[in-house]
């Protein structure tokens, strides 16, 4: 088969300079690589691709290629590769360690963020509702004072590690079918952080760090709910070669009510009357988040019949504003009866409409109604 037209290969025109044949290569590079390329033929794309961006990129092939074609070049069917770093090149691919570490010290010895940590705290259903602060502890690294971080002995210092020179890491080439592949792998005789410690720190055995425990005062806004995260930033493991500190995260456990259950930012209480006050109707007083507040049960109250205490819920986590308190009656009936109260009754029925009635909604179906289920 005739070899395509190295330029049509990249997808660049003739004139394309450096920048532009670099930028076709590694976007084709990343495409077919046949270590994440599902393509059968990516292989030999990936080769192709590799012997037009080796002619095109040396300027004396690319002028005998434009002025001969593929007659004035000797490819013998493979590119050189033998003085091209394809590290630079193909960095992208994987993003960090791709190619076991390709990217060279630019990447290894960069600024990291520290990682996250985090906790739980327990807090009551009313510290939940109003607020509340809290003292947590938090284990982390610290700076070893000892050593202020250096990792070695008072009296002693690290030197510059002899196999990589302090780079942290060793470049190794590698012959593969496309030509030799320079590969970047961490140094293992200093564990990539290109110094030798000869006499560790007693207090952080050469790490640098020490383990220490912390408290901290922790606002809890009102209106959390279980599984709510509070974010201390900062407050994570410390950042490696100068990053930044990683967060701490503190996750919110919320006890049970005695009474009071959580909807959104409502609160549901179910209360019980007797059946004089749901036929004759009162006015009684019920607890709320605030303390006891008068409720009026109209005459006739059926049961399963709930009412709204406006603002007497849950403030709002963001925003302003508050939720309700929502109140559903359930009318007790009574299982034993004293002689007079049974004669009361048996009066109270002679005088009642004795037909049934069948209910065209039923007593889940109106309950669902009222929480939107």
């Amino acid at each position: 088969m005739a070899k395509r037209d190295y330029y049509e290969v990249l997808g660049v025109p003739r004139g394309a300079n450096e920048d532009e044949l670099k930028s076709a290569f590694r976007r084709l590079a990343r495409q077919y690589h046949p270590d994440v390329s599902s393509e059968p033929d990516a292989e030999e794309k990936f080769k192709e691709i590799n012997e037009a961006y080796a002619v095109l990129s040396d300027n004396e092939k690319r002028a005998a290629y434009d002025r001969y074609g593929h007659a004035g070049v000797n490819t013998q069917g493979m590119p050189d590769f033998t003085n091209i770093d394809l590290s630079d090149i193909l960095e992208g691919l994987f993003g960090f360690g791709g190619f076991g570490g390709m990217g060279g010290r630019r990447v290894r010895n960069a600024p990291r963020r520290g990682a996250d940590l985090s906790s739980r705290v327990k807090i009551s259903f009313e510290e939940a509702a109003f607020g509340v602060e809290k003292e947590i502890q938090i284990t982390r690294d610290e700076e070893c004072q000892t050593c202020q971080g250096s990792g070695a002995k008072p009296g002693t210092t690290p030197h510059t590690c002899p196999q990589c020179n302090g780079q942290g890491e060793v470049r190794q080439v590698h012959q593969t079918l496309l030509g030799s592949m320079v590969q970047v792998v961490t140094c293992p005789r200093c564990n990539g952080s290109g110094e030798i410690i000869d006499t560790p720190c007693e207090t952080c055995n050469g790490r640098g760090l020490e383990r220490k425990t912390i408290t901290k005062l922790v606002s809890i806004p009102p209106g959390v709910s279980n599984g709510v995260q509070i974010r201390l930033a900062g407050e994570g493991q410390p950042g490696i070669n100068g990053g930044p500190h990683g967060n701490f995260y503190l996750e919110i456990e919320v006890e049970n009510h005695a009474f009071f259950h959580r909807k959104g930012d409502d609160i549901l209480l179910d209360l019980d009357i007797n059946i004089a006050q749901a036929v004759l109707g009162d006015e009684i007083r019920i607890p709320s988040l605030n303390g006891d507040v008068e409720l009026r049960i109209p005459p006739g109250t059926q049961p399963g019949k709930t009412f709204r205490l406006r603002g007497k819920g849950i403030p709002h986590l963001r925003g302003s504003g508050t939720g309700d308190q929502l109140v559903t009656v359930s009318v007790q009936i009574p299982t034993r009866l004293t002689t007079e109260q049974r004669e009361m009754f048996e009066k109270l029925a002679e005088t009642m409409d004795p037909d049934i009635k069948i209910q065209d909604q039923s007593f889940f179906d109106k309950l669902r109604e009222v929480f939107g289920g």
